[in-house]
């Protein structure tokens, strides 16, 4: 079980093939690596399935190796189009999950250069094509972390600036709190070596075709994540979610359509100025407590901010819900 969605083993993967396995998408949400909050969203698995499943066979068409095998309606394997109500199931190829040791300083990652197939590359990577406020560049920038030199950029960015060309970001998957890490380390850490260049080729890909798809609708692509795995050739291929409202960070008519929402709020509580105090520190989620429940109106309206958004993309109404930008409307006045 993950924070956002569960993970049913049809068949277990092997080093030389791969499983089958149910990713359950559930309402529940996760932001700050906290793990799940205490409300649910109406509708938001459903939403992310349908998304998921509508980017992963475009990327498919366009050549684009994926471990999704297609939806499950009643039990019924089926590609998008042949499903006629929101599902929340989708069924897809396993591979392994190989966990770096933890030592008393760091990590170690030699296992992944032992192996060669069948497993998630223990990454997150991210492109951006806009810094928006709220971005982890900006407070990278601000420690020293990063220089602008290190984006490609001449002088220090200000929020909301347009790249000319998308940033490739790294950061650590499997260990207890996501960081940020430089190519060398990734390329390292991964087993994959000059194989990241492949895969910066790849996520470019993804990143263009999503953007080209929302854009459509008046959206624009900011920022996202993908998740890579090699499969049982050694081929790298796309894993977990793609496209979808907690993968990227989308912007319509100035209002960001992500769980940034959801971040903003929380930023100004008390549990959040907590939360700095102790993330990182042993045991600092049971020590942080449980975060405060959402306002009714706005868990209400970023339901319906995840179904239209699923409307809008697929080009189907499966949701009763009003257009994307109406939502947005409200949003705003909540924000």
């Amino acid at each position: 079980m993950g924070s956002v969605k569960d993970l049913v083993v049809i068949r277990k993967p092997t080093s030389k093939k791969a499983g089958t396995g149910k990713f359950v998408f559930s309402d529940r949400y996760s932001v700050f690596d906290y793990g799940e909050m205490p409300d649910k969203i109406d509708g938001k698995g459903s939403s992310l399935c349908i998304v998921s499943a509508y980017f992963f066979e475009m990327l498919e068409r366009e050549g684009i190796e994926t471990h999704y095998k297609g939806l499950l309606q009643k039990g019924k394997l089926k590609k998008l189009d042949e499903i006629d109500e929101p599902v929340n199931e989708m069924q897809v190829k396993l591979v392994r999950v190989l966990r770096p040791k933890k030592t008393k300083s760091s990590y170690d990652y030699s296992i992944f250069n032992k192996e060669k197939t069948n497993y998630l590359i223990p990454l997150e990577v991210i492109y951006r094509n806009v810094l928006p406020e709220g971005s982890s560049v900006f407070r990278r920038l601000e420690s020293g972390e990063l220089s602008p030199e290190a984006l490609g950029l001449k002088q220090m960015p200000v929020p909301g600036e347009i790249l000319e060309r998308p940033i490739i970001d790294f950061s650590t998957k499997l260990e207890d709190g996501d960081r940020y890490i430089p190519i060398d380390e990734a390329k390292e850490i991964s087993g994959l070596g000059e194989r990241i260049d492949e895969v910066i080729e790849i996520v470019q890909k993804v990143n263009s075709i999503i953007s080209d798809e929302v854009s459509k609708a008046g959206i624009v692509n900011e920022d996202g994540k993908i998740e890579l795995a090699l499969d049982d050739k050694g081929e790298i291929i796309i894993v977990d979610s793609v496209g979808t409202l907690d993968e990227c960070r989308f912007r319509l008519d100035g209002i960001e359509l992500s769980k940034e929402i959801l971040r903003k709020h929380y930023r100004k509580t008390y549990w959040y100025k907590r939360l700095k105090v102790t993330k990182g520190t042993e045991n600092w989620r049971k020590v942080l407590g449980s975060p405060p429940k959402l306002p009714e109106k706005l868990k209400n309206t970023v339901s319906n901010m995840y179904k239209a958004y699923c409307n809008e993309i697929i080009g189907m109404k499966l949701f009763d819900v009003p257009k994307l930008r109406e939502i947005v409307k409200e949003l705003r006045d909540l924000m």
